[in-house]
């Protein structure tokens, strides 16, 4: 299974540790965030793995190289002018056999241990073009429960809210890619097309999943480590 990795962010709310490199090849406890996704994706039964890359493209190329080292078969994308995450989508699947029907596409820059299985069986059971992963939303700051009466009840630190969001992982069918532009965003362009054409599902994950933004989101992950380093079962093939 092949795997679409978008890893070209510049990531300026991590400077100073992306000064010299991607987003994704910030250190997290030694080793890149991008080693941990592609490990995640290994894991997983992915085998084939095509990094859309941009800035400092060479960070990458120079780490990973064909990727016989962690077991995937490693090729690049590079952009010579920024494409934006639909066009940088649409480079890369040029890349792909014609025999390939269905891929994993993903932003380099999150950490999960969510098994890929359940959300490619519910994608191919429902007949989409693209199946979203989604995860809960965590609130980024505690909540203060009230009763009617003024008084406060309880405290809660970043409690889950009854919402959902994009966690930036999809099952996705080659049909997907004729929508995407040559410049721009898959969001929006072709997922609010298939979304009238009632061809855009979700997947409610459980699993642990964070995407790694700012400072903070490195000392969280780290404490994290433990909660997504166990391998998951691979998917169908």
């Amino acid at each position: 299974m092949y795997a679409l990795v978008l890893a070209g962010g510049k990531g300026e709310r991590l400077r100073p540790l992306s000064e010299d490199r991607p987003k994704p090849m910030v250190l997290l406890a030694g080793k890149p965030i991008l080693e941990y996704h592609l490990t995640w994706l290994r894991d997983n039964g992915v085998t084939h793995a095509v990094l859309l890359c941009g800035y400092r493209a060479d960070v990458i190329q120079g780490y990973f190289g064909d990727g016989r080292r962690w077991g995937l078969a490693i090729e690049y994308s590079l952009e010579e002018q920024p494409l934006g995450r639909g066009g940088a989508f649409k480079l890369a699947f040029s890349r792909v056999p014609e025999t390939e029907e269905l891929f994993i596409g993903t932003n380099g820059d999150v950490l999960c241990n969510q098994p890929l299985a359940p959300i490619v069986r519910t994608h191919r059971a429902s007949g989409a073009v693209a199946t979203v992963m989604l995860a809960p939303f965590v609130s980024p700051f505690g909540v203060v429960r009230v009763a009617r009466d003024g008084r406060i009840r309880r405290f809660e630190e970043k409690p889950r809210l009854p919402y959902w969001i994009n966690a930036g992982l999809y099952v996705l069918s080659r049909p997907f890619f004729d929508l995407l532009p040559d410049v721009g965003d898959h969001e929006d362009s072709a997922f609010p097309l298939l979304a009238e054409r009632g061809q855009l599902r979700a997947y409610r994950a459980r699993g642990y999943w964070r995407a790694i933004d700012t400072m903070k989101d490195i000392t969280e992950a780290t404490r994290d480590l433990p909660l997504f380093a166990p391998a998951a079962a691979g998917p169908d093939r």
